[in-house]
This record gives C-alpha cells, structure tokens and sequence, in this order.
C-alpha cells in the first residue's frame, strides 16, 4: 500500500490563521497533498493522504513552525487515495464543544497511554483498584461500527451534546476511573477537561485516541473497526481499510442486504434514508468529507 494516512491535532493558540491558511494550502498541492485541515484560534486539526515522501516534506515544514514541533502524528496505509479534494478550512473550534472556558492550550488532563489502559482492562480495574469505566465520546454512527468492550455510549448526534449528557449523569462515575476516548484523542481532551472541572476527579483521557491503541497494543477489549472520516470508512486493529461501508448520506453503517436494495444509490442513498432530506444533500457532502475527532 503506497498511500501514507496522516491524522494529527494540537491545541495551541493560532492568531495567524489569516496567512497561514493559504500557506498550508499551497504547500500541501505543491506536495500532491489531498485531505482536510482545520485551523481555529484553539489550535490545528488534520487528516491528509499522499506519497512517503510528500508527508515527510510536509510534516518537516510544519514542524519547523516552533508552535507544531512536537505535533503528534497516527499513521496508517492504504492502496488508493481516500480523500478527492485538498482543504484547508478555518474554524471558531477545531472540535466543536461551544465550552469557551474549556482551553486544552492552557493544560489537558491527565493522559493514559495505551499499553497502561491495556493492563488496566486485562486486570478489570485501575493501578489504585478503581473499577474502569471506558466513555465513549463519539457520534453514534461512529460507535455503531465499533468500540470497547462496554463502553459507556450516550448516543450523542453532536459532540456538543457531551456537556449536557455527562452532568445529568455525574453520580453515575463517581468512585470509577473514567477513560474518555474518540478516533485520534481530540474529542476526549476536551471531553476529560470537562469531566474534572465538574469534579469527577478520576478522569483521563486515551492518548491518541483509538488510532493509537490499534497501533500500539492491536485491537484487544475493542469490538469491530473504527471509524475515520474518509473515503475508506473504517479501519481494522491492523490500521487497514475494513470492509465496513457507509451511507454518505444518513451515515447510517450499509449492510451487504443494505446495498442489493433497488433504494441504495452509492455515495448518494440508502434504504435508511430513502427520499430524506439528508438524501438530497448527500453530493454536497460527498464532495467535502468532514474532518472531525
């Protein structure tokens, strides 16, 4: 597979967005680039696809940017380009959580990393002997194609749902170690700094997301595949292109009996939504895919 899958974020104060923007964007078509990049004064959000050498070349200039030089990078592979158009978009929230008092840029909470969070489950409990409760703080589509064993799902439609759901459910976390997760760890920063300025104290976030855990620790306690927003739907524990598929248009998961429907139509209807309002927008969206953790 000669396609290198990029996904990264950082929190970090942008107040240059104005000529960064098309300087990333010219960068990023000069390297044969394509994806989408977000830009916010909170910080950067990107998922990008190309050659090894246009994301090293890349990945060195943005990183010579002092602000960037530690940027974190998942990686994954893939025989064709997932993304049709390059996007370098700006942004109120590189995430959208409409929490201003919530800054990751001034100090995340506490991190997991992988392979701890991997012993934590094998055992059933934390280092302390908390029990674990692993949160889920995904849209429900995405849960739909595959989470942790047991994971506490609300269902969300928006992640700026996340605030509301988790207060009138606080007592339910109190005396368990939460682990709140998401595709690549942009979600759940912002979902852990919540969850302890309403004092549940026991709160940490999964470092790199789900993205991460398959790279370092495989697929144990996760059932399914994980979504990413890309022309390959979802990926494997192996970080390879799963054999799940998507309705552009209702984002409902396409079942095998989903696609001999007369009503299925790729990239533009499935049976689930059918003559929808959701159906008739659906060229729109297929030509911008989302970036969104």
């Amino acid at each position: 597979m000669s396609i290198v899958n990029i996904a990264a974020y950082k929190f970090v104060t942008l107040d240059d967005i104005a000529t960064l923007r098309p300087a990333l964007l010219e960068h990023c078509q000069a390297l044969d680039l394509k994806g989408t990049i977000l830009l916010a004064p909170e910080g950067i959000n990107l998922f990008l696809a190309g050659s090894r050498d246009g994301i090293d070349a890349f990945l060195a200039r943005l990183r010579a940017d002092v602000r960037f030089a530690d940027l974190a990078v998942k990686e994954s592979l893939s025989e064709t380009q997932p993304f049709r158009r390059m996007l370098v978009r700006p942004k109120k929230e590189i995430i959208t959580m409409k929490m201003p008092v919530i800054k990751p840029a001034d100090g995340r909470a506490p991190g997991i990393d992988p392979a701890t969070l991997k012993r934590w489950l094998d055992a059933g409990q934390d280092d302390e002997g908390r029990p674990v409760v692993m949160l889920d703080t995904r849209n429900d589509f995405e849960v739909d194609v595959g989470t942790f064993d047991n994971a506490v799902d609300y269902r969300l439609t928006k992640f700026s749902e996340f605030p509301d759901v988790i207060a009138e459910h606080r007592k339910d976390f109190e005396g368990k170690t939460i682990v709140s997760f998401c595709t690549g760890g942009i979600r759940c920063e912002k979902a852990a700094i919540y969850m302890r300025d309403i004092g549940l104290e026991h709160t940490y976030q999964l470092d790199g997301g789900i993205l991460k855990y398959f790279e370092d620790v495989g697929g144990a306690h996760y059932q399914g595949d994980c979504f990413v927003f890309d022309y390959r739907t979802a990926l494997t524990p192996e970080l390879a292109p799963s054999t799940t598929q998507q309705c552009f248009a209702c984002r409902a998961v396409v079942t095998a009996e989903d696609r001999r429907s007369s009503d299925y139509i790729e990239g533009e209807q499935c049976p689930r939504c059918v003559g929808s309002r959701a159906a008739e927008s659906a060229p729109q969206k297929a030509a911008t895919v989302a970036t969104t953790d």
